[in-house]
């Protein structure tokens, strides 16, 4: 995509397209008008990502492997092929960790502060996809084509999903953990998740994070929705309940698909980890998605998420 902009209009610069911004509309830098030289066609040849339907880019600065999430309805591609027979030989870790990708935006598109009617549905439909199709997808490969097909549509609708509601702090602290110690993103963000739940199901946040269709903390309530919409939860049961219900599934599809429990499990060593915790954490603050994540974090919070994560640790308010 970034290629697309570079090809179309050169005198561009980067810094002004990483600019963050709290509204999407309203960016103190305007992306160039695209589609005079040349038509985006995204064809996905992986089954996670949705960039196919996104407006979303991520490049990687190879000199100190900061990688700058870029986001603008000028990188939405004008045609995306999402054809299943492209990815019926994909490798197995391949499939979990883009399959959890897609979990995961499915589960930060829902939970949004930029959630809607229109993406709430997206969201639902591509985890019950992922919930009833991927751990088949991982053990039987292109011997079940029909799993295949259905992660693949999945991954794609939750990238609808999180084109127009966006996600939250598990893809801010994915992307700086993923390009610090060289963790598939995918994997990343499975390993971050969990513990991401913990941290937004929370009625009472040290800080809710500022929108005005979002005028009171609704994540627990939202994560309990998502429970009873995967057929998790049983009649009666409370709101917390329902939360380590989904809690649990997630637990078991990670196990199912070979993810390690901990970042130090993933191969991460711990003196590494902690000589670069704080700045992962500053950098984390800074990312472009935290700006829609429903409790907005203290970089101190995200150092704790990040360390019980490393640790195997569920998280747990101090």
């Amino acid at each position: 995509k970034i290629m697309w902009v570079m090809y179309e209009h050169p005198e561009t610069h980067f810094e002004e397209l990483a600019l963050r911004f709290m509204d999407i509309r309203k960016r103190i830098y305007k992306f160039p008008k695209m589609g005079v030289k040349a038509k985006m066609i995204a064809v996905t040849t992986t089954s996670g990502t949705g960039s196919e339907v996104t407006p979303f880019a991520v490049v990687t600065d190879d000199a100190t492997g900061q990688k700058y999430p870029l986001a603008d309805y000028a990188l939405t591609p004008d045609m995306a092929i999402v054809d299943a027979n492209l990815v019926m030989d994909m490798p197995k870790s391949l499939c979990a960790f883009g399959g959890l990708d897609a979990v995961t935006h499915a589960l930060e598109a829902y939970v949004s502060v930029l959630a809607s009617e229109f993406s709430d549905g997206q969201a639902l439909q591509a985890l019950k996809l992922l919930k009833e199709n991927l751990p088949a997808s991982y053990h039987e490969g292109s011997k079940n084509p029909v799993a295949r097909e259905r992660v693949h549509s999945a991954a794609t609708i939750a990238g609808i999903a999180f084109a127009n509601a966006f996600l939250g702090v598990c893809h801010s602290m994915a992307h700086k953990l993923g390009s610090q110690f060289h963790i598939p993103h995918g994997l990343a963000n499975a390993l971050l998740i969990c513990n991401v739940i913990r941290y937004n199901a929370n009625d009472n946040p040290t800080k809710q994070t500022a929108f005005s269709q979002y005028d009171r903390p609704q994540a627990r309530r939202r994560y309990a929705e998502i429970a009873d919409h995967l057929g998790l939860s049983a009649p009666g049961d409370r709101t917390a309940a329902k939360i380590e219900k989904l809690l649990a599934w997630l637990e078991s599809i990670k196990a199912e698909l070979g993810i390690p429990k901990s970042i130090r499990e993933a191969g991460v060593q711990e003196a590494d980890f902690l000589a670069h915790v704080d700045k992962l954490s500053e950098d984390a603050f800074d990312d472009q998605c935290t700006g829609a994540n429903p409790r907005y974090p203290l970089v101190s919070e995200l150092r704790q998420l990040l360390l019980a994560s490393f640790y195997g640790e569920a998280f747990a308010e101090q």
